[in-house]
């Protein structure tokens, strides 16, 4: 085999492992109270799937957040991390105070939305309520630090090509009424009524979940 030949069966082994799926599945927490653990989870309205223990040195139990792609592990034998070592796991919301009411609501303490200046926490809102611009943050008993991160439009690039993907029905809702509103606009623009909204408001949900801005 010459070396154009190998150069080429190189690059497209390359190009075959950058397409291959990788699904983030499961990320491990660690945390020193293991029932205590599985008893806070639980009561944010997790799904519990899974309470192994397969011996005595090794117990895995598995929570998935409502709606999520990517699950918690914590128990015994599966990490060498320190308790409350985990930072930063970003929860991603489509309205960042009705998630945080929920949690209040099941008695967890997060802190009042906030944005950031130049890296610097700022409290409130983001003036603009940009996607990706609003966080909270709460723990749990062991100290792993979560964030809620309000996103309602993707940046190019962040989501899969094939498709529109709503997380759930809440979601849904508050993208209809994005459209709604823009279609409003558009209408004012055209000035006349646009018989064909449908096609107007598929657009502009495809357009917004892949980082597009609809123009029509």
């Amino acid at each position: 085999m010459n070396d154009i030949a190998v150069r080429d069966r190189v690059s497209k082994t390359a190009c075959d492992a950058r397409a291959a799926p990788l699904k983030l599945e499961v990320v491990a927490i660690p945390v020193a109270d293991i029932e205590r653990a599985k008893s806070f989870y639980a009561s944010l309205g997790w799904r519990l799937d899974a309470d192994l223990t397969l011996s005595d040195e090794y117990r895995v139990i598995q929570f998935t957040p409502p709606s999520s792609s990517c699950a918690i592990h914590f128990g015994k034998g599966l990490t060498s991390a320190s308790p409350g070592s985990a930072q930063g796991l970003y929860l991603v919301v489509s309205n960042i105070e009705v998630a945080r009411t929920g949690l209040v609501g099941r008695g967890v303490k997060v802190s009042e939305p906030f944005h950031r200046v130049a890296g610097a926490r700022v409290n409130g809102l983001d003036p603009q309520r940009r996607s990706y611009g609003t966080y909270a943050s709460f723990q749990d008993p062991d100290g792993n630090g979560w964030l809620l991160q309000e996103v309602t439009t993707r940046l190019p690039g962040r989501a899969d090509s094939d498709g529109v993907y709503f997380a759930s029905d809440m979601e849904f809702s508050a993208a209809l009424r994005r459209a709604a509103n823009a279609h409003e606009e558009h209408e004012k623009q055209l000035g006349r009524p646009d018989a064909n909204w449908p096609d107007w408001y598929a657009q502009y949900l495809l357009g917004e979940q892949h980082g597009q801005q609809a123009t029509r």
